[in-house]
């Protein structure tokens, strides 16, 4: 008898296999082997194998209070977080849907209308207040026995989970271009307070030259040259207040609110010098990065979609059951009218015949989009790579950078006394002077923004990594 049944079921087994049609190109599994380390011009961080900086929560990497504060208030009310979340609760929804498709469903149906037995003509005069009435309970139910309607419960969980991903992915875009928005501000801050001591010292030496045209020993063209060169840096620095405008009000609609100062503290700008950033291992990412995780995810969802469209082709069992009281009267003898009972339970087994064209097609666009989700994770794995080592080699640059500008403005500022005292003395002209004070300020002002280029590369550097997102973990 269990031979029997055996065999039974290895024959089932042949012929269900026999229904799903061939792929040409099936598709494959995603690669996700990772080079040993990071490449990079030279080393600037901790050692590679140590613990990841992406795995600080944001709190922890900013030590700038003012930067944590609009941080927490982003991540409470950034409109466009919010939104995510509601995403998730609609991906969340989705499962229940599912996990209803194999569960028995049980309704309860009722009806009724007049009733007739003929259509002759004695019929019809006597026809009175007779009607039917039928009221009853009927369940039905699929058995799962292929386990299609578990591989969509599945299907669903991984889209939840990989909606959850889509929003961490996002909360660190979030708090990369809020910290980044945040230096770009404390960057226009020293600009604007160097322009501004500049432009003091540059009117000072404008009442100096116009001393010396006085006293015979320059020209009008070299006042002039002064005065112009005093109207271009204040013309300059309403640029920089409308920039730093710009930033606040970005730096507020990140936050969820409307324009309004923004609490910060620029002073000791040039002197800060943050921690160094941990890379740890490039295999790090697939764990840190929430891109990679909501790809991986993704593409689990849709080998389970496969699974489903290919057992679409097999066929299905389903047990239907009914219990119904069915009565004829009239209205005026309910109390007397008799009803009888009926019900019936029975099994169903249907194989699809005429519709396999469009399970084919559901069947042949279910494993493309399979492949496509194996592409997506492997471009997502290796931009994230490059991005880690275009930011390594960035934040490596920058400080040779920021130390070859930090030597020209010592320089500069040392030309500038000397050029004022050999202007004083008739041994270098008002040009000399010019061009000195000049030089020195581009210097500074450069100076200042590779300060900030260096600050947000170091962000750069913590969102490639995959920082930022264990402050708002929503898992609802």
């Amino acid at each position: 008898m269990k031979t029997d049944r055996t065999l039974w079921l290895a024959a089932v087994a042949l012929f269900v296999a026999g229904c799903v049609p061939e792929l040409e190109s099936p598709p494959r599994e995603a690669t996700t082997t990772l080079p040993a380390s990071f490449d990079r011009a030279a080393p600037v961080t901790s050692a590679e194998g140590g613990v990841s900086s992406a795995e600080l929560p944001a709190r922890e990497f900013f030590a700038d209070p003012h930067l944590v504060a609009l941080i927490d208030q982003a991540l409470e009310n950034n409109q466009e977080l919010n939104i995510a979340a509601l995403e998730v609760f609609v991906t969340q929804s989705e499962i229940l849907e599912r996990k209803g498709e194999y569960l028995p469903k049980v309704a309860l149906r009722g009806g009724g209308g007049p009733f007739r037995e003929g259509e002759d003509e004695t019929q019809i005069e006597d026809e009175s207040d007779d009607g039917e009435y039928v009221l009853g309970l009927f369940a039905s139910w699929e058995l799962d026995i292929w386990g299609k309607l578990h591989d969509a419960k599945d299907a669903a969980v991984k889209r939840y989970l990989a909606s959850i991903e889509g929003r961490r992915f996002l909360v660190t875009n979030l708090v990369a271009e809020l910290s980044e928005s945040y230096y770009e501000l404390l960057a226009l801050d020293n600009q604007l307070r160097v322009l501004e001591q500049n432009i003091g010292i540059q009117q000072e030496a404008l009442e100096v030259v116009r001393l010396q045209k006085v006293a015979g020993r320059v020209s009008e063209l070299a006042v002039k040259r002064f005065e112009a060169e005093v109207l271009k840096n204040q013309s300059r620095r309403y640029v920089i207040r409308q920039r730093i405008v710009e930033t606040e009000n970005q730096i507020n609609f990140l936050v969820g609110r409307y324009p309004q100062p923004v609490a910060r503290d620029a002073t000791g700008f040039l002197e800060f010098t943050p921690d160094a950033v941990a890379q740890g291992v490039p295999s790090d990412l697939l764990l840190n990065r929430p891109d990679i995780q909501q790809a991986e995810l993704a593409l689990r969802a849709a080998e389970l979609d496969v699974d489903v469209a290919r057992k679409a082709f097999y066929p299905t069992l389903e047990l239907n059951a009914g219990v119904a009281i069915e009565a004829i009267f009239e209205l005026s003898d309910v109390p007397s009218s008799p009803i009888s009972h009926a019900y019936h339970a029975l099994a169903e087994i249907s194989q699809p015949i005429w519709n396999r064209y469009a399970l084919e097609a559901d069947y042949y666009k279910a494993n493309s989009r399979q492949m496509m989700s194996v592409f997506e994770y492997e471009r997502t794995i290796l931009r994230a790579f490059t991005e880690v080592a275009t930011q390594l080699a960035t934040v490596a640059n920058l400080q040779s950078s920021y130390e070859l500008r930090a030597q020209e403005v010592a320089r500069l500022t040392e030309s500038i006394a000397i050029s004022s005292n050999l202007f004083r003395s008739a041994r270098a002209d008002y040009m000399e002077v010019l061009l000195t004070r000049r030089d020195a300020l581009d210097a500074q002002m450069e100076l200042i923004e590779t300060k900030g280029e260096q600050l947000k590369a170091r962000v750069k550097l913590y969102r490639a990594l995959g920082g930022g997102w264990n402050e708002a973990d929503p898992a609802p």
